[in-house]
């Protein structure tokens, strides 16, 4: 017969509860860290516009909604697009950050190009450097027509 002392007891009921609170924590850690977090989210299209309200060669910065996913967490956020049609009917939606460093850029209806105000970066309607520092044409968001309404999803980092 094994004989239980006042010692013997309490180690048990600490490694009792030690385990108690280490399944409590680690059970849901071990969910979080191995589940597969992209297939709960939707594809990432987001409505942003109706095309056909979209002018040819008039830039319009269109603000929107939408999910973002940044690591493990989903944001959802109010962000724009600088969205053009272009003569061949396309429609290309610019992200609202300069390449030099980031700084928001605007139109210029007079000189008819983008300007970053902070480091005098210009971009033509198509988001190619015209002069400045930036090192690369503006980035673009992908584009699609849905049932006449202009969809975004993820951004594509220009290459130079």
């Amino acid at each position: 017969m094994i004989r239980r002392d006042r010692r013997s007891f309490v180690e048990l009921s600490i490694f009792g509860l030690g385990s108690i609170i280490g399944a409590a924590f680690g059970i849901p850690a071990f969910g979080y860290l191995f589940s597969k977090k992209n297939d709960i989210l939707p594809a990432g299209w987001t409505d942003v516009a109706d095309a056909s309200a979209i002018p040819p060669g008039a830039p319009q910065e269109v603000l929107f909604r939408r999910k973002r996913i940044d690591g493990w967490k989903t944001i959802d956020e109010r962000t724009s697009a600088w969205v053009v049609k272009q003569a061949s009917g396309d429609i290309i939606a610019l992200a609202p950050g300069c390449t030099h460093l980031g700084c928001a850029y605007h139109w210029s209806g007079e000189d008819k190009h983008f300007i970053c105000p902070c480091h005098t970066s210009s971009f033509g309607l198509d988001g190619k450097v015209l002069a400045g520092p930036a090192p690369r044409a503006l980035d673009r968001y992908e584009t699609r027509v849905v049932n006449g309404k202009l969809q975004v999803g993820r951004v594509q980092i220009s290459e130079g």
